[in-house]
């Protein structure tokens, strides 16, 4: 029954930002948006971490689980993949350079901000 009250408010909030996100028609998705509200509502204490930490292990424990429908999905659009398979990897590797050195300069900021 704890994960049953935990996932409500996880979905919830999800719904939250899909319903906001198609209200006023934002070109973010409103599972990023249900993500942003869930952290802001953690931040500012609004929701305790285990309020939904049980639930959140569970899905982290179970993520493998989570893409097999998109892998399987690929499978069906093989031949428009094998179409594009040289933007689609230069794409790739650019975004996680991108996100790698992105992230680097972001951890070496924070500590050195700790430092002082």
């Amino acid at each position: 029954m704890k994960l049953l009250g935990q996932i409500t408010i996880v979905f919830g909030i999800y719904f939250l930002g899909e319903l906001i996100s198609k209200t006023f028609h934002l070109p973010i998705p409103g599972n990023v948006l249900g993500m942003v509200i869930l952290l802001a509502c953690l931040y500012k204490g609004i929701i305790k971490v285990d309020k939904i930490q049980e639930i959140s292990n569970f899905l982290l424990d179970n993520l493998t689980f989570l893409f097999l429908p998109g892998g399987v999905a690929l499978i069906s659009i093989l031949s428009i993949l094998k179409e594009n398979l040289l933007p689609i990897v230069i794409i790739c590797v650019v975004s996680t350079v991108i996100i790698l050195v992105s992230t680097g300069a972001i951890v070496q900021f924070l500590i050195r901000r700790g430092a002082k």
